[in-house]
């Protein structure tokens, strides 16, 4: 096995270039004369974090229980009270498990897109198997709310060889997997244009690393949740001054707990204390920057 220090200049090319950021598609403003796009996100994952990695013993499941019933109710509780439409990525089996709650999603006027069937690792994957839980989630999604997804978050922000093929197979119109700018871009594919946009996500903008529990392992909360409202809050004034994406990733069984739920009522309190915010979901954002960039 050739080493990464003896590989040629082509072989490190082809490996950073399979996947790369392309045009930036920040536009010159935003609907209605807005200042900044703030994009909420949840993934609904429930039970699916422990049953991908074989875990079905009752404590691991109930943690994902109580995202769907605690979680999810507060959640859309304080979206509808700030009218801030958002997506909502949910792996099909959470979405098999709790009967109609992808459904409530889309009928409260969010969005449902696609998060794996199981939460499972694509990179651990044959690809023919990837591509296949993908479409299966697709086709299942669909038939449980009656709206194709249009948008993607791989589980675990996973990125395989073949996950950008399966994306541009499935007629997708963006992603919300990668990290290589704070606003939305163009996905290249071997320095070709795909059309695919990217809505990048960062750990940063992510509930999950601050307040992960494993008593088994190293993991540990580590932020008191006014240190993770701090951070996002600079987050977002930053976003607001240059004009661009506020873009954030929550989980309902992590920020759904009660001095969590909390930092983010506060946050959104101060979100629309400013003038000129658009909430939209990922798919709207998505539009409006294609088209943007198409009468640009």
């Amino acid at each position: 096995m050739t080493e990464p220090w003896q590989w040629s200049e082509q072989t490190w090319r082809d490996h950073v270039g399979r996947v790369r950021a392309g045009r930036p598609l920040r536009p010159e403003s935003w609907p209605g004369g807005a200042k900044v796009a703030v994009a909420l996100s949840f993934d609904s994952d429930h039970e699916t974090l422990a049953l991908r990695d074989g875990h079905v013993l009752p404590g691991k499941l109930s943690q994902g229980e109580y995202g769907s019933r605690v979680g999810v109710p507060r959640v859309v509780k304080l979206l509808e009270l700030f009218g801030a439409p958002s997506t909502f990525f949910v792996p099909a089996v959470s979405a098999l498990l709790h009967d109609g709650e992808a459904q409530s999603y889309v009928d409260a006027g969010h969005e449902v897109a696609l998060h794996g069937w199981i939460h499972e690792i694509n990179a651990q994957l044959p690809p023919s198997a990837e591509r296949e839980l993908t479409f299966r989630a697709a086709d299942t999604l669909e038939r449980l709310t009656g709206t194709r997804p249009v948008g993607i978050r791989t589980p675990s922000w996973d990125f395989s060889e073949t996950t950008l093929p399966i994306i541009r197979e499935l007629g997708l119109a963006y992603d919300s997997s990668l990290m290589a700018d704070d606003d939305c871009y163009e996905l290249l594919a071997d320095g070709e244009p795909t059309g695919v946009v990217e809505l990048p996500v960062e750990w940063i903008r992510d509930d999950a690393p601050y307040f992960t529990m494993n008593r088994f392992g190293s993991q540990r909360p580590y932020t008191p949740p006014r240190g993770v409202l701090s951070i996002w809050r600079d987050e977002f004034d930053l976003a607001l001054a240059e004009g661009g994406l506020f873009q954030l990733t929550m989980h309902p069984h992590v920020i759904g707990h009660r001095s969590r739920i909390a930092i983010l009522t506060e946050l959104l309190e101060h979100i629309a204390s400013h003038g000129g915010v658009w909430f939209a979901t990922h798919a709207q954002v998505a539009d409006y920057v294609s088209e943007s960039a198409a009468n640009g």
